[in-house]
Parts: structure tokens; sequence; C-alpha cells
């Protein structure tokens, strides 16, 4: 199965640590560019026709800031041009500061499934540090809205001044408005960004404050039922995300939308980071991709490497040897030498120690450095 990614680049604001292709300032584009996503979708799914597709993913940006009809357009678009499951999941990224109840009929309406909530922190200074447009009262309104139904919510952590009881008040509240799935990640502070100066200043938690605040984080997920399955996600049974699954599988998706990626056919393609650009493109029937590049094995083997390490299920020494026609030992002995200490094996599986799992980026790093 393959996954759809939309990008929908519009925001009321943009946050102070986005380094994504968003517009805050272009809101009145919108119906035009979504006419061109629409175009796209169905140039992409003449070309694969032959796919079967099983998670639609809605991105920016903030698909909720746009008019709702334009997410049921996008939808009805995909199931004219595409093979969708029955059973698909389907994810919209939402802002709890830019939701109603009727945008929810539509979503619902429309198929969408799961929600994804970008709720960051419950503490309402740091949200107007980070130049969020809500409060943690519109996220609770936000969830009231969303009863019954799936939805994920992200806690941010790194953020200035914010302390380990700031985070347990942020879980706590994503916990009790019935979320089923959190993501827990670091800011992640980009050259560029406003929040940039901050960092120069010193003004943010170090990574050892923040490595202490993701343990005490992680272990208040676990005692409430929520299992880590990769890095930063954490789900109750059953409600991991299929999407992002994919993803670490390797599996394939298409990216439709301005500045969206796509890896099909063993193919990686960028689309143009330019909004008037990418609607000359596809108005003149031309796909939008600016970047392309064939993936050759040995990049391949690491992606693989990599990808399966991130989750708590590991990487099938089977599966690899299926995919490759070589073992790992046989490609990394020297990777699997230096991070011995940090790796378990058990059975047909290989994976990082929990208590390394967070850090995994220097283990990574000797299998990147491998040389094949």
């Amino acid at each position: 199965m393959a996954g759809i990614y939309i990008h929908v680049p519009f925001c009321r604001h943009k946050c102070s640590y986005c380094d994504f292709t968003s517009f805050p300032d272009k809101i009145e584009y919108a119906e035009a560019y979504m006419a061109c996503l629409y175009k796209e979708l169905k140039m992409r799914g003449e070309e694969l026709k032959n796919y079967e597709f099983d998670t639609v993913y809605f991105g920016g940006g903030t698909p909720s800031y746009i008019p709702p009809k334009l997410i049921l357009g996008a939808m009805n678009q995909i199931r004219s041009c595409f093979k969708l499951t029955k059973d698909a999941e389907i994810t919209l990224e939402l802002n709890p500061g830019t939701i109603g109840e009727s945008k929810v009929e539509t979503y619902l309406k429309a198929g969408v499934n799961r929600f994804s909530i970008g709720l960051q922190t419950a503490i309402d200074e740091q949200l107007a540090d980070l130049g969020r447009i809500h409060n943690a009262r519109d996220y609770v309104y936000a969830t009231k809205l969303l009863k019954g139904q799936n939805f994920s919510t992200d806690v941010m952590l790194g953020l200035k001044n914010q302390t380990k009881e700031d985070v347990r008040k942020t879980i706590e509240l994503a916990m009790a408005c019935g979320s089923k799935h959190i993501s827990m990640y670091a800011l992640t502070v980009e050259d560029g960004t406003p929040i940039f100066t901050d960092y120069l200043n010193g003004e943010l938690p170090d990574s050892d404050e923040v490595a202490e605040m993701y343990e005490f984080g992680r272990k208040i997920l676990e005692e409430n039922g929520f299992k880590r399955y990769e890095i930063s996600n954490f789900a109750k049974e059953g409600y991991e995300s299929r999407h992002n699954l994919n993803y670490w599988k390797r599996g394939e998706y298409i990216g439709v939308g301005v500045s969206a990626s796509s890896f099909m056919c063993g193919q990686r393609f960028t689309n143009t980071l330019d909004l008037d650009e990418y609607m000359k493109c596809v108005i003149s029937g031309f796909f939008p991709a600016v970047t392309s590049e064939r993936v050759e094995e040995d990049d391949a083997k690491f992606e693989f490497v990599m990808l399966a390490l991130r989750t708590s299920k590991g990487l099938s020494m089977q599966a690899y040897k299926e995919a490759f026609g070589t073992s790992l030992a046989d490609d990394f002995p020297v990777a699997l030498k230096k991070a011995a200490e940090y790796l378990e094996l058990n059975g047909d599986v290989l994976r990082i120690k929990d208590e390394y799992l967070y850090v995994q980026n220097s283990i990574l790093m000797h299998f990147m450095e491998e040389e094949r």
C-alpha cells in the first residue's frame, strides 16, 4: 500500500519556529491553489492508476484555515482519480484557533477519520512566545468538537522557560481531553526563523535538559498506556499513525501541492517551493517537480536501516535480506561493531535499546559513515 500527502501552505500567522513552506498573507489564493492541486491530483492519478492507496494526510501550513469545502473537494478528487481502500486512514492537521462546528461537519462528510491537533504546550505564555494563534482553552474547545473522533496531539519540548511541570500539564491535558495518540518532539531551531535569536542568546533549554524532559514525558505516557512505537510518537493500542508508519517502513507515497515530496518506484522528487511557479506549471499541464533522483542501492540500504531503527519494533534481518539480497552483517560490519553496546538482537530483530532511542542520531551515524 502507498500513501498520499496533500500540502496546504496557508496559515493565519507563521509561528516563530516554522521553517515549512507556508504563506500567512496569501489566503486569497486558496481557491485558485486548490484548483491547481485538484488538477495535479488528476495528473498523478493517471500516472499511478495501478496503485492502491490506504492513507491520505493533509499537512501544512494549516489545512483547517482554508474553507472546509476545499478539503471536501480534494477528497472527492482523490476518490475520483486514485484507488483508495475502503478503510483508508484520512488525517487532517488542524490548529485549535481555526476550528468550528461547521468545519468539523464538513471534514467528517469528506471522510476525514483522524485529526492531528497542534497543541505544542498547555502554557499560554509559551504559546504566545511561539507565535501560536490559540491558547489552551481553544484546544479544549477543539477536542470537544471532536468528541468520539480519533485525534492526535502534538507536544513540543525545549521551549523558552519550559519546565518538567509544564510538560506534565501539557500531557495530562491531552490525555484528559481524549487524545489517543501523542507526538512528543523537540523544538528544531532553524537558521532564519525568529526563534533562532532566542537560541543564539542562550534562552532555550540545552540538549541535556530537553533529553530529561523527554524521558520525564515518556514515563508519564507509558504509565498511562501510551506505547512508544517511534522515537517521537506514542499511542494507545491500535491508534498508531498508519501514514507515518508507511514512511518509517520506507513505503511509497505521492506528495501533491507546493513543496510536497514523493517516493515512488525508487525515485524521490520534490515539487517547487514557489507558489506562483507551482500554479503556472500545473495550469500549463506540467508536473511541478523541480528535483528528482533515483535512490541508489547503497542509499536505499542506509535508509532501510535508519528508518527501521527509529521504531520500537526495530529492523528485521530477514526483511533486509529479502529487500537487498545481502545480509546486514555483510553490509555494515564496522557500524554494527561500533554501535554494539547500544543495540540488542532478539531473534531476527535488531533494535536500539530503549534507553538510547532518544539519542539514536549518534548511533545511526555509524551506519551512515560505513564504506560500502
